[in-house]
């Protein structure tokens, strides 16, 4: 009896413990602000709020002559405020990667994340954009995900829904525009997923939110 019961505390433990590991990289509100200021996550992002069909000639922005989808002006202000709460968390956002679409290259501009790097896995295969097979996206992106930041930084990709939704089905379901997925890499190859933001939580960070 006695050998039984040290067994089942012994299960009892390792149960317990598992279940710590496997959430030691979940974190929420001040918690997480803390932890992505000594770098080392990746923050996945759907592009910020755009309408779902193209300008056409008279309302394009001036600097968008192949009349791709653009963001609205919910999309510019939250963009903004989205890059200022960084500034404002202190967060080192270092390699931003991103789609090479005008509205993900607009969500970047309006949050000032700095110089991005164009990849066409973070496309949406539509106008001017190089077509990707279908499920090669999704690889790619877990791949790129899991890639450990330079040393003291986060770093920030900008990419379209279905993209997210082939790499990270269950994490992402109804993700909304602008909507963020937060990853801690391993450094063997796998992320960690760690959080869900939407683009108008991050100024809320500081507070515990």
């Amino acid at each position: 009896m006695r050998n039984h019961t040290s067994r089942f505390a012994v299960f009892l433990t390792l149960a317990v413990l598992s279940i710590a590991v496997s959430h030691s990289d979940s974190f929420a509100g001040q918690n997480l602000a803390a932890a992505m200021r000594a770098g080392g996550y990746v923050i996945l992002m759907r592009h910020a709020s755009s309408p779902r069909d193209p300008p056409d000639a008279s309302t394009a922005n001036t600097d968008n002559p192949n009349l791709e989808r653009q963001l609205d002006g919910a999309g510019r202000s939250s963009a903004v405020a989205l890059g200022e709460a960084l500034r404002q968390l202190r967060i080192p956002i270092g390699q931003v990667l991103s789609s090479p679409t005008y509205r993900a290259l607009e969500t970047i501009k309006f949050a000032q994340l700095g110089p991005a790097t164009l990849f066409p896995q973070l496309g949406d295969a539509g106008q001017s954009m190089v077509s990707v097979k279908s499920g090669a996206r999704g690889a790619w992106l877990r791949a790129k995900t899991a890639e450990p930041p330079a040393l003291g930084t986060d770093t920030f990709i900008v990419t379209h829904f279905p993209n997210i939704m082939e790499a990270y089905p269950q994490e992402s379901t109804g993700l909304a525009d602008g909507e963020a997925l937060i990853f801690h890499p391993d450094g063997h190859g796998a992320a960690a997923f760690v959080a869900r933001l939407r683009i108008d939580e991050w100024a809320r960070l500081d507070a515990g939110h």
